[in-house]
């Protein structure tokens, strides 16, 4: 699976960097994406990804900030016109989301020609999506700000097919009973499969924040996480200033990364007042302070891989 970045700014665009937009390509789990808010222009941005809009399932939206949603209403239009028809999206957001697309597509007289289901969620929902656990929790940003926290089943562990071999068990369609039952009879043996079978490899589990300060659901959201998705508006400077504002410091993502044990922390919606030089040399002071800290900021189309 992949995090494709198409919009890293906060507030506003800049020349470098889009307002906020986030896509999970799920591929090859399931051939579809889903995308975590919608700054405006995030239809454009997709254009210069391999993202289609026909295999876009579903939109959670954080908050109902403009930089978040104001891309939504074309990215849905131009999904009737793009490989969506007929095809269902789900969108999720809080409370008056659904009055918002319902108005702006009323207003420009926009038909969809797919199926559009519209959750509005609230804090301590639990979806199952696609054999996918989405906990959500409501955070701390002035208005209702959401975080997705995506849990994926376990995988069996490998077949010790050296194991097999060394019974006497050859490889064929036999090895085959040995993956998908939990006892199998061979020659008169029953052989109990789990004895050869490795440990079975955990789910991922990734989060995805909307904007905030520091609150105790951030780390319901975080913990033991592999990948967490968190603004850090302030990379530098003042750290209750960004409180007063209601956004993250560097200082509070790395503690927040740290006392959950989150082995990959991408940072994003970063202030509209830092270009990429100043980005790149901030990031590297977090670094050398902070060799623990295991971190990327994120830019416009940067792709991560979850391994």
């Amino acid at each position: 699976m992949e995090i494709i970045f198409l919009g890293t700014s906060a507030g506003l665009p800049t020349k470098e960097r889009n307002t906020q937009s986030t896509v999970l390509s799920l591929e090859p789990f399931l051939s579809e994406f889903w995308l975590f808010d919608a700054g405006e222009a995030v239809q454009h941005q997709i254009l210069h990804t391999r993202i289609k809009l026909g295999k876009l399932r579903r939109i959670f939206i954080t908050h109902m900030h403009g930089d978040h949603i104001f891309g939504l209403p074309g990215l849905l239009s131009s999904r009737s016109f793009q490989g969506g028809e007929n095809k269902p999206l789900t969108l999720y957001g809080p409370a008056g989301i659904r009055e918002f697309i319902e108005t702006t597509l009323k207003l420009s007289e926009s038909r969809l020609n797919y199926p559009l289901e519209v959750v509005e969620v609230e804090d301590g929902d639990i979806y199952i999506e696609d054999e996918i656990t989405i906990n959500i929790h409501l955070l701390a940003h002035g208005i209702p700000s959401y975080g997705y926290r995506l849990e994926f089943l376990s995988s069996p562990g490998r077949l010790l097919q050296e194991k097999l071999q060394a019974e006497g068990i050859m490889p064929g369609p036999i090895y085959r009973d040995f993956k998908m039952q939990d006892t199998v009879e061979y020659e008169g043996m029953i052989y109990h499969t789990q004895d050869y079978r490795a440990d079975e490899v955990p789910g991922k589990i990734v989060t995805f924040f909307g904007d905030t300060m520091p609150n105790r659901n951030e780390d319901l959201l975080a913990v033991n996480a592999d990948v967490i998705v968190h603004e850090s508006t302030y990379l530098e400077g003042d750290h209750l200033l960004s409180h007063q504002y209601h956004h993250s410091h560097i200082a509070d993502v790395i503690g927040l990364s740290e006392r959950n044990q989150v082995k990959l922390t991408l940072i994003n919606h970063v202030s509209n007042r830092y270009h990429q030089l100043d980005v790149a040399e901030l990031e590297e002071a977090i670094r050398l302070a902070n060799p623990d800290f295991n971190f990327k900021i994120a830019h416009d189309f940067m792709t991560v891989s979850i391994d």
